[in-house]
């Protein structure tokens, strides 16, 4: 399968940040880095992936589905300086800490991915939004009147679980303080420890 022929050309990036420092700030060997620059220096040869590319990569992972939209979020949480294109930097350090970081690093990544306009609250709306990316990358089409009626049902609990104070919108606090208690999404996070 070959990606890279989908990046556009642009100014090169800066210079890869050198071997120690990715080992001082992921959780990776340097053995590991090394393999995964290659990796990604392969389907990536100018040195980042904008988000074309990452839609393009990621509906291989779905192919049943439609990826794109979730694909947006999840680049937009590992582009972490919002200029449009993930380097190798961004992506190891986002791959560390999905794969090696803690529960609470985990959950902090999440509540990023949720929070879609970056103001460091998850409105209902959010929630819906990433809810129905999911659904639509497992290959959910369209709804019945029932299917969306239990899909806002379902939203409507989890929120009104997560908001505790009841102010309209989940805090980070509230949702650390609500996925850390959950035993499901712990083992749902724990999942990525065995990725790699």
């Amino acid at each position: 399968m070959e990606f890279g022929h989908h990046v556009r050309h642009r100014s090169l990036p800066p210079p890869l940040h050198s071997l120690e420092e990715l080992c001082r700030k992921t959780k990776f060997s340097r053995k590991e880095i090394q393999l995964m620059y290659r990796a990604f220096k392969q389907e990536c040869p100018h040195g980042y992936v904008e988000e074309d590319t990452f839609r393009f990569i990621f509906s291989h992972f779905f192919p049943y589905g439609n990826a794109s939209l979730y694909a947006h979020y999840v680049f937009r949480t590992f582009d972490q300086n919002k200029n449009g294109a993930i380097t190798f930097k961004d992506f190891i350090q986002c791959l560390s800490l999905l794969c090696r970081g803690s529960i609470q690093e985990k959950l902090q990544w999440a509540f990023k991915l949720y929070d879609l306009n970056g103001d460091g609250r998850i409105t209902k709306k959010e929630l819906t939004d990433i809810i129905c990316s999911v659904y639509a990358l497992m290959g959910r089409k369209s709804f019945s009147g029932a299917e969306e009626k239990a899909l806002r049902d379902h939203v409507d609990k989890t929120f009104q679980k997560m908001d505790i104070n009841k102010d309209g919108v989940v805090t980070m606090d509230e949702f650390m303080e609500i996925c850390s208690k959950d035993e499901t999404i712990a083992q749902s996070l724990a999942l990525f420890d065995t990725v790699l």
